[in-house]
């Protein structure tokens, strides 16, 4: 299985799209720095669709990219993390 990658080689677009959806999301500096360090530990995940539940936000991935930011409820699709 893959390893996530981190924010510095993630491509810019994808890595811009995360950044407007922090945003967007109003993910706390706490809940950010959770997520710093998960994406730290260098968390292998699948090939295919997948998720991490935060409890307070989620993010989603493909493969070794995070994708996006989901609220708490909202339906994520994947492998869950």
């Amino acid at each position: 299985m893959p390893k996530i990658d981190d924010w510095g080689n993630l491509p810019a677009g994808v890595r811009q799209h995360l950044i407007d959806r922090m945003r967007d999301r109003a993910i706390s500096i706490a809940d950010l720095n959770r997520l710093r360090l998960w994406i730290e530990s260098r968390p292998e995940v699948p090939e295919a669709d997948w998720y991490k539940d935060f409890g307070s936000f989620k993010i989603c991935g493909h493969g070794r990219f995070p994708k996006t930011f989901l609220v708490r409820g909202q339906p994520a699709k994947g492998q869950a993390l």
